[in-house]
């Protein structure tokens, strides 16, 4: 049996059609800015479990992710922010193995900021594509994305309480999970790597690894099924670009950049150069 050590934290709590401002299914997302407004969403065409969907930016504005459990069981959410996993800040590719936060049935938390400790996080915040947090590591390929991934707990068989004291052996050792690279070995890695930027992306939104604050958590033992259940895609743009892009009525097409969450489908530590 694969066991995933998890974190589990939270503060319960022509233009396109415009949502209410909630996608998904299995889990409802929703975006709020410091202020408490929600962003409103702007639809796109995905394919099934997928749902993608636009949202306007505003520069400097801090903002949380809203997360409500719509089904009567446990689920685990892998939550990327411009492709990385906002608990470990490594890159995200949204699977299974990779840390997530835990929802009871039907409950709801706030998701704030970077994990930088199991009692701190730093703020989201909406800002140019050079500050944001992703391309301080040289990785610009998810720019501007919020992804969630919805992997709900594998239920299996328990027997009845008074036939378990009469099974023998001990339980499975939980399979100990690979080391992930260090921010300093990723740093080392995106150094090497092209450092042009195109024009587009630098006009492009991100987000900052911006103030430090108090949130507790707590580690528990969660086993996610192997394939998630919904994926769900928040792009986030200044509101010139989606103008140009005819999301909110007016400009030309947006030229396309290749962007790994949008268009296919540990702690995080502080930016190079922060202490």
């Amino acid at each position: 049996m694969k066991t995933i050590v998890t974190v589990i934290l939270g503060i319960m709590i022509s233009a396109a059609q415009v949502w209410a401002g909630s996608i998904g299914d299995s889990v409802e997302v929703r975006v709020l800015s410091e202020s408490g407004s929600e962003l409103p969403f702007y639809p796109v065409s995905a394919r099934y479990p997928s749902k993608k969907v636009y949202a306007e930016a505003i520069k400097g504005d801090h903002y949380k992710i809203v997360v409500r459990n719509k089904l009567n069981r446990r689920v685990g959410v892998v939550i990327a922010v411009d492709g990385r996993n906002i608990v470990s800040g490594q890159k995200s590719w949204l699977k299974n193995s990779e840390r997530m936060y835990i929802l009871e049935p039907y409950e709801r938390y706030e998701y704030a900021g970077w994990r930088s400790g199991q009692d701190r996080i730093n703020r989201f915040y909406f800002t140019e594509v050079p500050d944001s947090y992703a391309a301080s590591f040289g990785d610009q390929s998810a720019m501007g994305v919020i992804a969630v991934a919805v992997y709900p707990e594998v239920q299996r068989y328990e027997p009845p309480v008074q036939y378990r004291n009469q099974l023998s052996g001990s339980a499975p050792a939980p399979a100990a999970e690979a080391p992930a690279p260090s921010a300093a070995s990723e740093r080392k890695r995106s150094a090497a790597a092209p450092s042009a930027k195109s024009e587009a992306m630098d006009r492009s939104a991100g987000t900052g690894y911006g103030r430090s604050e108090y949130s507790p958590s707590q580690i528990v033992a969660f086993e996610p099924e192997r394939r998630s259940v919904e994926n769900m895609y928040i792009k986030y743009e200044w509101r010139r670009t989606l103008c140009k892009m005819r999301i909110v009525s007016c400009g030309h097409p947006y030229p396309r950049n290749n962007n790994r969450l949008w268009d296919n489908g540990g702690y995080a530590p502080p930016p190079p150069g922060r202490e």
